[in-house]
């Protein structure tokens, strides 16, 4: 049903998740469709390949935010 309700009115995307400042996932409410952003910033399905880019982004960054706090 909700696949249903996408097809007729289109996805509702929130972020599920940010991964850094430019560089975010989403989630559709209704299918739970995911997304993410690409390097040009546009928003592209979330693979298990830009998943594990994601997470080594993420990891590297957090750790760049915490150097600089320091």
């Amino acid at each position: 049903m909700s696949k249903f309700y996408c097809s007729l009115f289109g996805h509702d995307f929130e972020v599920s998740k940010k991964v850094t400042y430019h560089v975010k996932e989403y989630t559709c409410r209704h299918c739970e469709k995911q997304l993410t952003t690409n390097g040009q910033g546009r928003l592209i399905d979330l693979t298990p390949t830009y998943r594990d880019i994601n997470s080594t982004l993420e990891r590297i960054y957090t750790n760049k935010q915490r150097r600089t706090a320091s």
